[in-house]
């Protein structure tokens, strides 16, 4: 069974080793690294790959710029953002859709396409 490894980024210190405490007694859940200062944490994911961030938003509802540059840098990981003092959290992933469609064989056509911005990744689904 492969372990879901965990970045645990989490203010204050006392919530930080509830929530670590509580991941320690999950035998399929590994955490690779613990950040202490949010400065940090773009850096500590670069270094440690984790599928999970879990971290601290005083509004969850409202996906920081963080989250936004984490999930389109490392599609592939989730992030888990809490706030204990409102009871709530928002699970947030980036989902790759590979999409196509028929051009015209003519100039506009070609130009128009090499114009157009789709989407790559789509935001945090809420």
């Amino acid at each position: 069974m492969k372990r879901v490894r965990v970045l645990v980024a989490y203010q204050p210190r006392l919530m930080r080793e509830l929530v670590m405490a509580t991941i320690a007694d999950q035998p399929d859940i590994e955490v690779v690294g613990e950040v202490l200062e949010e400065a940090r944490i773009a850096e500590t994911a670069e270094e440690a790959r984790p599928d999970v961030l879990l971290l601290a938003l005083e509004t969850p509802e409202k996906h920081s710029a963080l989250c936004g540059f984490l999930l389109g840098r490392y599609p592939e990981m989730r992030i888990l953002a809490l706030a204990p003092e409102r009871n709530k959290g928002i699970h947030y992933w980036a989902v790759v859709d590979i999409r196509s469609e028929e051009l015209a064989s003519c100039e506009a056509s070609v130009l128009q396409a090499l114009r157009m911005r789709p989407p790559t990744v789509s935001g945090p689904v809420i």
